[in-house]
């Protein structure tokens, strides 16, 4: 994938002095729901009004969307009030459709993006296109997979892309409705820094208040925009009723975020930041040296076990462990949740050594 900074273009072309804000309705349900809802947010700092048109739902029965009269509804929209229109594609023919109706910006939701065949088709349909198109994280933490699609759109001669970080399945029962998994939303970024980021803190949190505190820390992160579902009688919206905020509710946030700089010039500031990244370096160094230290001990395990045919997982003592790790780790300020992803990765990492052991 050639530099990036070329499709960075749509997002400096429209000069804002704040981050993107792409808001509007789960679902698209009436043509005056989405008026209404379109009418409140038009003054606003909102630079995109969203609806969702197609529904792809996880289980059938479900409400599934309006379907393509929906694009009607947004074309009033935009001759009502003026507002740019958004919507998602799941396949080449919505990609067709929203293209006749003249919306926008498309996003490709995380399902899509799981599967290289469907975008592969909706990259061919959308060959040349001006549009902005952007694209979800796949629901299962896969950078790869997030990648690939963003590089089929970029051959298909895609240049107006970004992406949207809307958090990611998981099994564990966690206060978010989908993980963020920051890390991987970074080291997206990393790679491609030039390339829009937007936070959908509405599939994150699957809770609106939560979604001020996710918000916030994507600014933090130096996101380019937010992507927020608004409806002005949330509770009895047709879809995701509670993760969806009022208009008033969505300016008051907007007026509640503090946008971070990205550096400061100032010598004093430089100098602070400087040293405690060196305390930080020699923290980590020692972090490393530490785990590299409980590896060795996790082998001398493993040939013990294999010397007296005993089996590798021990469960009682991985969850002795991991109770006295949490525990320990409250008094140190670090959340249970992260204490259990790290010991997860350590205590697989520990069994991966035992097991080429046991096999040698």
């Amino acid at each position: 994938m050639e530099n990036s900074a070329a499709m960075r273009t749509w997002l400096d072309d429209l000069g804002l002095d704040h981050p993107l804000v792409i808001a509007g309705p789960c679902s698209a349900e009436t043509e005056e729901q989405v008026l209404k809802i379109a009418n409140e947010l038009k003054d606003t700092d909102v630079n995109y009004f969203r609806a969702g048109i197609w529904k792809p739902r996880t289980r059938p029965g479900n409400f599934e969307g309006v379907g393509a009269l929906g694009l009607k509804w947004l074309q009033k929209v935009k001759a009502e009030t003026g507002m740019k229109t958004a919507t998602e594609v799941a396949n080449k023919d919505h990609v067709k459709l929203a293209l006749e109706h003249d919306i926008d910006l498309l996003w490709i939701g995380a399902r899509s993006t799981v599967s290289p065949f469907i975008i592969q088709e909706i990259a061919d349909e959308l060959k040349g296109t001006d549009k902005i198109v952007l694209v979800k994280n796949p629901v299962n933490p896969d950078l790869s997979l997030w990648l690939g699609a963003i590089e089929r759109l970029y051959t298909a001669d895609i240049k107006n892309l970004g992406v949207i970080h809307r958090g990611f399945s998981t099994y564990e029962k966690t206060k978010y409705r989908n993980i963020p998994e920051w890390q991987l939303a970074i080291e997206l970024q990393q790679r491609f820094p030039d390339l829009p980021l937007i936070c959908d803190p509405s599939h994150i949190t699957g809770k609106r208040d939560m979604i001020f505190d996710v918000s916030q820390t994507a600014l933090d992160l130096n996101y380019d925009g937010l992507m927020i579902e608004t409806h002005f009688d949330p509770d009895n919206a047709w879809s995701d009723a509670a993760q969806q905020v009022t208009p008033t509710t969505l300016v008051q946030i907007m007026q509640d975020l503090r946008i971070r700089k990205e550096t400061d010039e100032a010598k004093e500031f430089n100098s602070k930041i400087a040293n405690l990244r060196a305390q930080i370096d020699v923290i980590d160094n020692t972090l490393i040296d530490t785990l590299g230290k409980r590896m060795k001990v996790a082998k001398e395990i493993g040939s013990l076990k294999k010397d007296k045919n005993v089996a590798v997982l021990q469960n009682n003592r991985w969850n002795e462990i991991l109770g006295k790790m949490i525990l320990e780790g409250e008094q140190r300020g670090l959340s249970e949740e992260f204490v259990l992803k790290m010991f997860k990765a350590i205590h697989q990492e520990s069994i991966n050594h035992q097991e080429k052991i046991l096999k040698g």
